[in-house]
């Protein structure tokens, strides 16, 4: 065979392991979105799942269900609620229950009948069965799961609270009725209208009698409702607030209040260690919906539309109530501004940032978790892994201990490197940027050592053993 006949040879194979791979490699992930869900379980509720997963989510994340409101649906919520934003910024799951015509003329969710309404049965079932098959799916943490939902899906909200306190730890009812109110349309329709005037032991019994002999810990419950809504009485954030606050076994008294934006009145609820266990968030002049206050500040998000207000960021403060933000808690001091990162070695940051008035001291938290605290605005995060990014928030804590709203995160990532090992198919090696193709053949980014043909079907370990320096380890990774 000639020299030509062997180069032509070649370039033959090169081309045909290259339309090889093009044909036979998927598309490259893309970013996260909302996702229909099938084959969540039985669904006796005939309701949808849609999930929301931020990329690279790790396992042991909290889970957040959002209830859609009548005539609405899971991406009409998702896509205006600013669930979404925090959902990214603070590392959770979302799960959006979606409703239809088929199940309520107006799409809204049967929180009034008793099919649906009551533990182990329809709606509430299904949408139990949406968080077992998130807990399983997306590592979600068992003890952070929490719920929301506005007007129907409030009352929905209301409902899985009395429900499953086994499952929520927490859940904030936006416009909406307390469990146990209704037990059909008619009975509903009163509800939503007028005061029902029931004490605050009778509401809280309804509680106890939905949840299966459950005796605690109870659900963490934030009310939202506005002053001017002539679609759900406003009463109804009264008794909600009797509700909870009965379940608890605390006062009907707030512990302390606070203006907010947005003209909104926040009562606090603390239960017997000192912690909110109630919020009720009143904001004046709004009528029937979801308080958002769209920007990209911190405490703002979503967008306004039908039902969709703009007064202020309700899922931010939902959010915060819950401790999504890595405060654990919520107070009535504002985040620390200017947190920055000064200095980082191979197994510490140091961070410093600005003081907040009536601060007795700070709470430093690491990827959600808290690690220090300290009465000065500086503080040096010892112990950590060389070469490894970390994301830091501060909040601010008063005299009583009450912990404020979280800084925006900075994230700073040790000096000196840690050698680490990937095994995974040529193609996907490729997509990671760990390796390179050139004609139909992969070699590895840094050392090019040879890999073999571009597919998915070709396997090797690499290891990384300087940034971006990739050796093939397929015979034992010391890393």
């Amino acid at each position: 065979m000639s020299v030509r006949d062997r180069a032509g040879k070649t370039c033959w194979a090169a081309l045909l392991a290259l339309l090889l791979a093009l044909f036979t490699v998927p598309h490259s992930a893309s970013a996260a979105s909302l996702t229909q869900v099938s084959g969540f379980g039985s669904n006796p509720g005939n309701l949808s799942m849609y999930a929301y997963v931020p990329a690279n989510l790790p396992s042991g994340a909290p889970l957040v269900v959002a209830l859609h409101g009548c005539t609405q649906s899971a991406s009409d919520y998702f896509g205006h609620s600013g669930w979404p934003k925090y959902a990214d910024a603070y590392g959770f799951a979302l799960v959006f229950p979606q409703t239809t015509s088929a199940n309520n003329a107006n799409s809204c969710f049967n929180w009034f009948q008793s099919q649906d309404y009551t533990r182990g049965q329809g709606e509430a079932l299904s949408i139990k069965q949406m968080v077992d098959y998130a807990r399983t799916q997306y590592g979600s943490d068992a003890s952070r799961v929490y719920i929301t939902g506005l007007s129907a899906g409030g009352a929905m909200t209301a409902v899985m609270l009395a429900d499953y306190p086994d499952v929520f730890a927490g859940g904030s009812i936006d416009s909406g009725i307390p469990a146990g109110c209704a037990t059909d349309l008619i009975s509903g329709l009163t509800c939503q209208n007028n005061p029902v005037g029931k004490t605050p032991q009778q509401w809280g019994d309804l509680v106890r009698g939905a949840s299966g002999g459950w005796t605690g810990p109870w659900p963490r419950v934030a009310v939202w409702q506005g002053t001017a809504d002539t679609t759900v009485n406003p009463a109804n954030a009264t008794e909600s607030r009797d509700q909870w606050t009965n379940v608890w076994g605390i006062s009907q008294t707030p512990s302390s209040t606070a203006s907010l934006p947005g003209g909104t009145t926040q009562a606090v609820y603390d239960d017997a260690g000192g912690k909110p266990a109630v919020e009720t968030y009143t904001v004046s002049g709004m009528a029937h919906g979801l308080a958002v206050s769209p920007g990209s500040a911190g405490d703002q998000c979503g967008t306004t539309g039908t039902y969709y207000l703009n007064y202020i960021c309700s899922s931010y403060y939902t959010a915060r109530f819950w401790g999504l933000d890595g405060s654990g808690g919520t107070g009535s001091l504002p985040a620390p501004g200017g947190l920055t990162v000064t200095g980082t070695t191979d197994n510490s940051v140091s961070l410093s940032w600005g003081a907040v008035s009536d601060a007795a001291s700070y709470n430093v938290y690491r990827d959600g978790t808290k690690v220090g605290s300290t009465a000065s605005t500086s503080y040096t995060d010892t112990g950590l892994a060389s070469g490894t990014g970390y994301r830091y928030t501060v909040a601010a804590a008063d005299a009583s201990g009450r912990v404020g709203a979280s800084s925006a995160a900075v994230t700073a990532t040790t000096t000196g490197y840690q050698p680490r090992c990937f095994t995974d198919s040529n193609y996907n090696q490729v997509v990671a940027g760990r390796a390179h193709q050139s004609l139909g053949y992969v070699y590895a980014n840094g050392s090019n050592q040879y890999m073999g043909l571009y597919n998915l079907y070709v396997t090797h370990t690499l290891e990384e053993t300087s940034t971006g320096y990739y050796v093939i380890a397929d015979s034992g990774c010391p890393a």
